[in-house]
């Protein structure tokens, strides 16, 4: 485990409930300050006061809605200039499940904001302070359907798919330096998200659904052993090592100037 000490001020967007709240927890034991991001001031403040009370550390909050421009900014303002941060997890998110043409313009911009735009910003805010000191650790959290995607998840798989790439690109840019950036990939997870989503969690296979204790406990248990992805839900590692190696594998088949033999008329 990391050590609990001089850990500096880890950020946690979407801390008011769910997987950032309990990161919020999980984070201050280990020693970190906190600066905790959501829309809900009264979650924010009681969080802040309890944490502060049971391990000691400073919490500062910002209420802002990732969603809007104005208040985006005013976080990526405050987190560019704050060169405490050691930690940054893109946790936020948003989501509705439903048919695309079933889902309104606004709904499908709100994913698009949230999952892609907030967490590229914010990621923007705090990376060249990384690279100035040669540390920091960014950990950005997608999910399972990033690589799968359902009838009624197109957009929501489309940011979450964004959100696996942008992060694959910055382990290879920050490749050979002290920066961290972990990948993790939930899949059900009991949080609110699913309520936004317009599926309630009794709709679902009780059997699949992970508190989000252990989903976050598995991801920081992911960090310490240094994985650049980290599926909490997935046992058997060899299915990742097969994922892995078979999508390397496409890529490399792709690096060649001549068509397919299977497009050529015979």
């Amino acid at each position: 485990m990391l050590e609990n000490k001089n850990m500096g001020t880890a950020v946690v967007t979407g801390a008011s409930s769910g997987l950032g709240e309990i990161f919020a927890d999980r984070l201050a034991k280990r020693g970190y300050n906190l600066k905790l991001v959501a829309r809900r001031k009264d979650r924010l403040n009681a969080l802040a006061t309890k944490l502060q009370s049971k391990y000691g550390i400073k919490v500062t909050n910002l209420v802002a809605d990732l969603g809007a421009a104005a208040d985006l900014e005013n976080v990526v303002n405050d987190l560019r200039a704050d060169k405490s941060i050691t930690l940054l997890i893109n946790n936020a998110g948003t989501s509705t499940v439903s048919p695309i043409i079933k889902t309104s313009v606004d709904k499908q911009k709100a994913m698009v904001d949230v999952n892609i735009t907030a967490l590229m910003l914010l990621s923007d805010a705090v990376l060249p302070n990384f690279a100035e000191k040669n540390e920091g650790t960014l950990i950005n959290i997608a999910s399972v359907l990033g690589f799968h995607s359902l009838p009624i998840s197109a957009v929501y798989s489309g940011t979450k798919g964004f959100v696996i790439q942008y992060t694959r690109g910055l382990q290879e840019e920050f490749k050979g330096t002290n920066i961290r950036v972990q990948l993790v990939s939930p899949a059900t997870t009991a949080t609110e998200l699913w309520d936004v989503a317009g599926i309630p969690l009794s709709a679902l296979n009780q059997a699949t659904i992970m508190t989000v204790e252990d989903c976050v406990d598995a991801a920081l248990s992911g960090l310490d052993r240094g994985e650049l992805a980290t599926y909490p839900s997935i046992n058997d590692q060899t299915l990742i090592d097969t994922y892995e190696d078979a999508r390397i594998r496409l890529f490399k088949g792709s690096q060649n100037g001549q068509v397919a033999e299977r497009y050529l008329e015979n």
